[in-house]
Order: C-alpha cells, then structure tokens, then sequence
C-alpha cells in the first residue's frame, strides 16, 4: 500500500496551486522548475530530501545508462523501479506500509525471519515523533502534534531519521555520514538558484560526472549496495556492511522501523532496536564521499568531516571554510558553467540528549563573483576566500579596539586597572557588533571582489566600507556600553572621555 511509484502521495506547490504527485512525477515537475514547495517539508528536513532526491536519481540514472535526466513520468517510473525489480517485482521498497516484515518497505529495512516482528514493540503514532528532532520538554518545538498526517509527512520523517540522525542511546545507532553520534551532516555548496528544481538537476548531472572520482577516493563498489533498505537486518553485529560493499552515493537507514496502519488506514510506526550500527564506519570519521559535507583536516590524528559547532553558520565560520586549508570543501562546491550561484549551508546541531538548534544559510552569489577564479582557492588574483579573510582580520582590530575601550570605561578611566572580569563584560557589545556586521558581511565583501576583479580598485571600496559603516557601528556600541555599565557619577565624565580618546586613537594608529 502507498505505492510512492504509482500512486499521488507527495504534495507540491507551484504558481499558489497544491498538486499530489508520485515520486516518478515530482522528478519531472522538478526538472520542469515547476515545484516551489513541498507543504509537508520541514525546515530541518530540507537537506534530506534534497539529498535523497540527488543521490536516487544520480544512482538509477547511471545504472540505467543514462546522461541525462529523462523528461517524461514513464522513463522516471522505468529507471528508479529497475533498482529493485529484479527481486522486488511487487516494489515492496517502494511501499510506505508492507505487513510482511521479511519483505522491504520504503526506507524501511526487512528481517531475516518473520518471528523477528515481536522485537518491534516502540509505537509511534505521529510523523513529528518518529523524526529526529530531540523535542521531550516542549519547550520550543512541541512533540507529537501532527494527529492528522498525510503520507509525505510519514514520508519526509522516515528519510530524514534514516539518513540525518544521529546517536540516541543504547540500541538507537547513527548514521555513517557524520562524525560520531553527536555529529552533523551539513551542508555546504553552490546552487544555481532558490529553485529546488534547479538545485536537483545541477547536484544530480555534477555526482554522475564525479562519480569515478568518488569510487577511487573511497575503495567503494562500482555496483554495490545502494538502497540499503533491501537488505535484510535484525540489528546484530555481524550484519553490519562494510564501505567495500556499498556504491558510492548509497542511501542508508539507521534505525529498524515499520510502518504500518489500523482498520481505518491510519498509518502508525513500531520501533526495534540494534546492538550495532548498520555500516561498521566508526574509523571513518565521517569520511564517506558525502559531496555535501565539509572536511575538518585540523586534527593531526586525521581527517574527519565537519560538525558544525553551536552558533551555526556565521560570516567568520563561513570566511574560515572558505578560505583556510583547514578545511576540504565538498566535492559539489564547485560553479559549473553558465549559471548564477548561491552558497546554500544547512545543518542541525546535536547536543547530549537534545537538540542545539538547525541552522540554514543561502547567501546569493553574483555572477562577477562565481566567475573566473573568484571561488577557487590559491587562484592567480584575490579571490572572495581572501578578501574575506582580509574583512574578517580588519573586523577583529575593530572589536580588540572596542574592548579595550569598553574595558577602560567600566575601569573608571583608569587603563592600568583593566581586569579579565572586565573583558567579560565588554563581550555583549562586540557580540553585537559581530551580528550587525553578520547580517550585510556577504554583500558588502561582493562589492569589493567585483571592483578587484573589474577595476583593481578593491582597496577603496574596503576603505569606504571600514569608514562608512564598520567604525560608525563600533562607536555606536561603544556609546550604548557607556550608557548601560554601571559607573560612579564623579568618574562617569574622566571614564567616558579616555574611552573615547583611547578608540579613537587606536583606530587611527599604525597598528590600528
């Protein structure tokens, strides 16, 4: 039942009218540009779908041949079921419910017998339980609301659980593609567009021609295991597949779940534990050719992929992926011919028995930028990574400078009585600075990689920007600060003026 190949189970908007489609069809509105939504989609879900979506089509398309994606519903329906006819003629994996456990459901791996069912005893009755998000105080998001889910709400839970989650305790393993248990799997890379069409077809056409590459980076099977809801698991050390097995753009699960549904064709979920994970890649680190996900080479005992730290995507983390060799970027962060960009970055961030916060970025590149080098690292001129390296060191003399004052005022204008205790108290205000800086930081640096590029002028562009809004901005926080931190009336005046004198001579000395 709910045969994701046969039957109008996801909902799609386009031009304010809602459509339920197949998966065979949303593929062809996708590459027509005609979806602008998935109304059951959730924010954190996004890079999921988005990835599932990618690495399916990637996947039928090369074992069926093809180069590029087909157009038409037939071709889509031919190529995806040709993944598991063979042994699956009644597409089983295709099946939001199957009641036989010994058989495969969509995202939903089988056992190796059928007494193996009695194991499955956790319920979940709503789609938002079964995700992954950690929600059991309700203090932010609540937990188990969604009382009336369609199928693409079950749907969008199942692949985002399987692919995205992490560690949950014992007998509930992660995935293989982030760091440890408490990892992320992000995303960092380019998309021609906000389109998810566009996104789709640009990340699916690029993994085919990456494809060798991936296969000699990561010793993995050239027809190996690529839906790994095929192969039967009860959970069990010895079953766990090695990467010598797997394809390289394989879709995982990490939990034993089914679904099912009652006598009026509600859909419910029974849970089973595991006494291992499903792909024994604890050495890995992370490592498994994911052409979304950042490499952290920083640790000398080796490389791992990136886990995005709390506080997210800001302008300096972003300026670091970029332009540091700390930092491997993906393999589908690279612009392709003829298009506009955006840098998209989407990650959820873990923490021990909660959930830290999703953090989603899509900052809009401009053609002069994307072009020639500008992306590419140790490229001939100065490129975004440098310049924004550049802005970031400049901003850093700014807030050294704004702490210093703000500390000299709160020490009664005395800067021979500045304390830690101090430096403590001045952090808000350059906490501050930094999100006023945040929010303009991408588009105020492309106005000088355009004028490098094209005039070999950036130096006044970045002079009008220090001058114009980064040294107002400080000043400003500087005088709030003054106002707010407490401070004697009789030392209030001396305090004020030497912290001011202090700024302001610092800015304009050699080192400033």
């Amino acid at each position: 039942m709910f045969n994701l190949l046969e039957q109008p189970l996801i909902r799609y908007q386009f031009h304010n009218k809602s459509t339920e489609a197949s998966l065979p069809e949303v593929y062809v509105a996708l590459l027509a540009d005609k979806v602008e939504a998935f109304p059951a989609l959730r924010p954190h879900q996004r890079h999921a779908w988005h990835a599932f979506l990618v690495q399916l089509g990637a996947m039928a398309l090369h074992r069926a041949g093809l180069d590029e994606p087909p157009t038409d519903e037939e071709e889509w329906h031919r190529v995806i079921r040709a993944l598991t006819a063979n042994d699956y003629p009644e597409d089983e994996p295709w099946q939001l419910v199957v009641g036989d456990v010994t058989k495969p459901a969509f995202m939903q791996p089988p056992a190796s017998a059928a007494g193996k069912q009695a194991e499955y005893k956790s319920q979940v009755d709503t789609p938002d339980e079964l995700d992954m998000l950690v929600t059991s105080k309700n203090h932010d998001l609540k937990s188990a609301v969604a009382m009336t889910p369609s199928a693409d709400d079950w749907l969008f839970s199942l692949v985002t659980l399987q692919t995205m989650e992490g560690f949950g305790g014992a007998g509930n393993y992660g995935i293989s593609r982030m760091n440890g248990g408490l990892g992320s799997r992000p995303t960092f890379t380019l998309s021609p567009s906000t389109r998810v069409g566009a996104h789709v077809r640009r990340d699916m056409t690029t993994l085919l021609q990456r494809r060798p590459g991936l296969l000699e980076d990561y010793l993995m099977a050239c027809q190996g295991i690529g839906l790994l809801w095929t192969v039967a698991w009860d959970g069990t050390a010895p079953e766990a597949l090695s990467f010598a097995e797997l394809e390289p753009l394989y879709i995982e699960v990490c939990r034993r779940i089914r679904l099912l549904h009652d006598s009026n064709g509600r859909i419910y979920a029974l849970r089973a534990s595991s006494k291992a994970a499903r792909i024994e890649s604890k050495a890995s680190n992370g490592l498994t050719g994911d052409p979304w996900t950042l490499v952290d080479k920083r640790d000398k005992k080796g490389h791992k992929s990136l886990t995005l730290p709390a506080g997210g995507f800001t302008y300096k983390r972003i300026t670091d992926y970029l332009n540091s060799a700390d930092w491997g970027l993906p393999i589908l962060f690279a612009p392709t011919s003829a298009e506009g960009h955006s840098l998209v970055a989407r990650a959820m961030v873990r923490g021990q028995g909660k959930t830290e916060g999703y953090h989603e970025r899509i900052i809009p590149l401009r053609p002069g930028v994307v072009g020639g080098a500008m992306l590419r690292r140790n490229n001939a001129g100065r490129g975004l990574d440098v310049i924004a390296k550049e802005r970031v060191d400049d901003l850093g003399k700014v807030q050294r400078i704004l702490s210093h004052a703000i500390q000299v005022f709160i020490a009664r204008g005395d800067s021979g009585k500045v304390s830690p205790e101090h430096r403590n108290l001045a952090r808000p205000w350059l906490n501050r600075l930094d999100e006023a800086i945040d929010a303009d930081f991408f588009e105020d640096l492309q106005d000088e990689v355009e004028a490098e590029q094209s005039r070999g002028n950036g130096k006044e562009v970045r002079d009008d920007w220090r001058r114009e809004k980064v040294f107002p901005m400080a000043r400003n926080f500087l005088s709030d600060a003054e106002d707010s931190l407490p401070c004697p009336a009789i030392y209030r005046y001396r305090a004020r003026v030497n912290a001011e004198s202090l700024f302001e001579g610092r800015l304009r000395s050699p080192n400033g």
